[in-house]
């Protein structure tokens, strides 16, 4: 039930963060390409200028020098084909797969095929023009912009939404120590009333108002318990034990005989005998009390509720059979502060602590309900 404002800044902010870089980064994105655009625009002009220095070397050569030295350039390759694309002469350290006039690259190698006239320069029809070029200082420009960006928008996020989160997590601490000063307050007058019930049930003997004095003060235990375990939950480790399992099922059994007793619920069991289970004696509580105290509830008067605990060498059975109201909505019970009758009290909370304890102890549950009929919860506790 605590606020923690670093981890509810750190998570918003990531999703700002990120939402606002699409927003922001996309523009960037437009612009890169539009820079690679003019960087291999760059690049064409480059190699036409190049080719035209190879063809003004072709043409000064004079027929009656006996050889002629083609040019050779440390940053760019040539290479002459004929009208067939067979090679006359090359410099090249790939292989084009393209023969035509125009512009082209292939990975990092970027080539211009410039097309001669014919029966000039040594046969050849086509001229071509290589070099190998990469637009790395584009692409690291774009990641330091993005990283920074990025960087820039999240420490903004952070620090708007941490100081945002102040007053909330004050507000929140407020509250907190409000529910626990009041379930400090609550726990005493709720031991006084039971235990002055049990001292005139003894002195003066059972009677009706007695049993709903207990019932009641039963009932509001349960729901005191569920907040207690709620106010710890994250905060303090339930450890674990050896439980005598079957004894366990049969105190609360036992504890809940009197809330049943007033809408003339029977509660039968079959229980196996010395089941024993490593675990959380006040998980273990949560589930069974509030999986009890609902059948009770949502019972019909006059109807039973079976309670059985079986086991076999993989796992222990638990389940709580009532002939009831049914369940409408079985996806939405265990959401927190849902009820499926508004008349019938309570919070919405019991359930959804039950679900937290089972996703946290793998416990597999299985609920048949049929509306007026009644619902069956089954908890399979799996052994190690």
């Amino acid at each position: 039930m605590t606020f923690d404002s670093k981890k509810f800044a750190l998570k918003y902010a990531v999703r700002y963060t990120l939402l606002l870089a699409i927003i922001l980064i996309t523009p960037l994105v437009i612009y890169v390409m539009l820079l690679l655009q003019i960087d291999e625009a760059k690049t064409e002009l480059l190699l036409q200028e190049q080719s035209r220095k190879v063809i003004a070397s072709m043409q000064r050569y004079n027929n009656s020098d006996k050889v002629f030295k083609f040019p050779r350039y440390k940053e760019y390759q040539t290479a002459l084909y004929t009208n067939q694309y067979e090679e006359i002469f090359s410099t090249l350290d790939f292989e084009p797969s393209i023969f035509m006039e125009g512009f082209f690259h292939e990975g990092k190698h970027y080539y211009y095929i410039y097309a001669l006239p014919d029966n000039h320069y040594f046969g050849s029809k086509y001229l071509l023009v290589s070099t190998v070029h990469t637009a790395n200082e584009i692409y690291f420009f774009a990641l330091f912009v993005i990283l920074g960006i990025l960087l820039m928008l999240f420490l903004f996020s952070l620090l708007l939404l941490k100081n945002f989160s102040v007053p909330f997590e004050k507000m929140n601490q407020q509250l907190d120590n409000f529910i626990k000063d009041s379930m400090h307050e609550i726990n005493t007058p709720l031991s006084i009333i039971n235990l002055n019930s049990d001292l005139s049930i003894h002195k003066y003997g059972e009677n009706k108002y007695l049993k709903r004095i207990k019932s009641a003060s039963k009932t509001l235990a349960t729901i005191y318990d569920d907040m207690d375990y709620l106010i710890k939950q994250g905060r303090v480790k339930q450890s674990k034990s050896q439980l005598d399992f079957s004894e366990f099922i049969k105190s609360r059994v036992d504890y809940f005989q009197e809330v049943s007793t007033l809408k003339n619920i029977t509660i039968s069991t079959e229980i196996s005998p010395n089941i024993s289970y490593f675990f959380s004696k006040v998980k273990l509580q949560r589930i069974v009390d509030n999986t009890i105290s609902n059948a009770i509830k949502y019972s019909y008067d006059n109807k039973p509720i079976e309670v059985i605990v079986t086991e076999d060498s993989n796992h222990i059975l638990f389940s709580v059979k009532d002939y009831g109201m049914g369940i409408e909505n079985v996806d939405k019970i265990f959401s927190r502060y849902y009820r499926e009758d508004e008349t019938k009290g309570g919070f919405g909370i019991g359930l959804n602590i039950v679900k937290d304890i089972i996703d946290e102890e793998n416990i597999k549950l299985d609920i048949q309900s049929t509306l007026k009929k009644g619902s069956c919860f089954s908890y399979t506790f799996f052994k190690n």
